[in-house]
């Protein structure tokens, strides 16, 4: 997968693309498999780990200016699935639609996803996949899908 390859996954998963609306990725993919609600795809969650490990470079801080996209696409991803899968106000929880399990899992990756993103910025790229692969072993190298 090339860096802009990883660069466009990430966007349709946080469905910050125009191109998301079509794609079956923007569909399912990490934010809008939330809304409406269609449970956790853990392949999401791997495909968005391996995407990072290969922006890596791209993030950071020898990389004189920032992708604003990028970073959007991720911080969104964040932001939007805690809102609203993890807080107890947000419109899963709140609608009884998430199970406590699944907002534990989304919580974890979360979690990951933005740890990972962190410490690339800071130019941690070992400790930004620690747990991830202590976990998870490897990355899993995505599929990608075209247009259906």
């Amino acid at each position: 997968m090339t860096e802009e390859e990883a660069k466009r996954l990430l966007m349709l998963h946080s469905f910050s693309i125009d191109e998301a609306i079509d794609h079956p990725k923007g569909q399912t993919g990490f934010l809008m498999s939330l809304r409406p609600y269609r449970g956790l795809i853990e392949e999401n969650f791997h495909e968005i780990m391996y995407a990072l490990s290969i922006l890596q470079k791209k993030l950071g801080p020898e990389t004189p200016h920032l992708d604003r996209d990028l970073v959007t696409a991720v911080w969104g991803m964040c932001h939007l699935s805690r809102a609203w899968g993890v807080h107890s106000d947000g419109m899963l929880r709140s609608n009884d639609l998430i199970v406590e399990e699944d907002v534990c899992r989304l919580e974890e990756w979360i979690e990951t996803i933005s740890y990972a993103f962190l410490n690339l910025l800071e130019g941690n790229g070992d400790e930004a996949f620690f747990e991830y692969l202590e976990s998870y072993g490897a990355f899993r190298e995505p599929k990608l899908e075209e247009e259906g």
